[in-house]
């Protein structure tokens, strides 16, 4: 980590380790306001040690420009500092920032004394206004890198801290092109002497207009680009030809870390620009004509039983009726009454006088 100081009482720390992210001290009197942390604690180490001498009375405010690690992760070495912040920062903190940070932990046990520490003031408009003595500074909504982003404005020093709101390279993987470039159209209006950015250095008052310029130049180009690339049928995966010095930036900016970050604006953009998937279509069901109902059976004179779960006894089968043809003639029993003479000729008894016998009713066990 090395420091700089932009005027009598604001300090501000670059990491060598990550990304050139930058925090700033500023000091009133005897306490101390701190705009962002680093995200190694030994490097924030440094900064506490720092304010420890500068300010007696210790730091009173940090002020969170985002939510990201990198800039919030340092915090837990303050532990009586008020922490402000949008209120979008303190709602994605709550909901992922113990998650994240326990990854971090996996990775690498530098992280192990970290916890997390949640914006004790928000504000939820468009600007807050801060106070202490000699110094005065209004905190604003400049969303577009992410959707909490705020930038931090010394009134008296006209000295912006914007934190990734401005950087080497615009990134929008987790926020908005449109809002970005709304945000850098406010920075760039104003009227100031200095803005230190979220990494990289201190942009000095003569380059500050260009310097706007060339990245919202780069934020039209990407989008551009990308939207060509669709359009001609690009896939994802050859999305990552568009280059970043074709979008007019230099690839040595951050160390050459600024080459990962364009690629990650590439794809978020083609996911964002795509058009969705198109849904199969739906085949016409073919109406089936209705198939005319069978012919209700006449129910059987005798109700039908419950059905058991015990095996059911079978049912006898009704006798088929006795065919057409003419019966034989049933012999004429003796009779001990009236015995039969020899000489005569026994008469044939015709059907007709047969009565038929009744229908035998199912017998059990039959």
């Amino acid at each position: 980590m090395h420091w700089e100081r932009a005027s009598e009482d604001i300090y501000i720390f670059t990491s060598d380790r990550y990304a050139q992210v930058t925090a700033t001290l500023i000091a009133s009197g005897n306490t101390g306001i701190l705009i962002d942390t680093l995200p190694f604690p030994s490097e924030t180490a440094q900064i506490a040690l720092f304010a420890r001498k500068r300010c007696p009375d210790g730091v009173r405010f940090i002020i969170y420009t985002g939510h990201e690690a990198d800039h919030v992760y340092g915090a837990f070495l303050f532990p009586k500092a008020e922490i402000i912040a949008h209120e979008k920062c303190r709602e994605v903190l709550a909901e992922r920032g113990a998650a994240a940070l326990a990854r971090a932990k996996e990775q690498s046990p530098e992280f192990a004394p970290v916890h997390m520490r949640l914006p004790t003031i928000t504000f939820g408009g468009g600007s807050t206004t801060l106070r202490v003595p000699g110094k005065t500074l209004e905190i604003f909504h400049t969303p577009g890198h992410t959707p909490d982003s705020v930038s931090v404005l010394l009134q008296e020093e006209k000295i912006l801290f914007a934190g990734d709101t401005v950087m080497a390279l615009p990134t929008i993987a987790s926020g908005d092109s449109d809002q970005l470039k709304q945000s850098l159209d406010l920075i760039g209006s104003m009227q100031l002497e200095n803005i230190v950015q979220g990494h990289g250095e201190m942009i000095l008052r003569g380059e500050i207009k260009d310097n706007i310029k060339r990245q919202v130049n780069y934020l039209d180009n990407v989008r551009s680009k990308v939207q060509k690339f669709i359009e001609e049928g690009g896939t994802r995966e050859n999305a990552k030809t568009i280059t970043i010095e074709s979008c007019g930036m230099q690839r040595v900016l951050l160390n050459g870390m600024v080459v990962a970050l364009h690629q990650a604006n590439v794809l978020a953009l083609y996911d964002r620009l795509s058009p969705p998937p198109k849904a199969e279509p739906v085949k016409p069901v073919k109406l089936v004509k209705p198939v005319k109902p069978a012919k209700a059976v006449a129910e059987a004179k005798t109700p039908a039983r419950a059905v058991s779960s015990k095996k059911a006894k079978p049912v006898a089968k009704p006798k088929a009726k006795p065919a057409a043809k003419k019966p034989a003639a049933k012999p004429i029993a003796k009779s001990a009454k009236a015995p039969l003479k020899t000489k005569a000729k026994a008469k044939p008894v015709r059907p007709t006088n047969i009565k038929p016998a009744k229908r035998v009713k199912n017998v059990k066990g039959r």
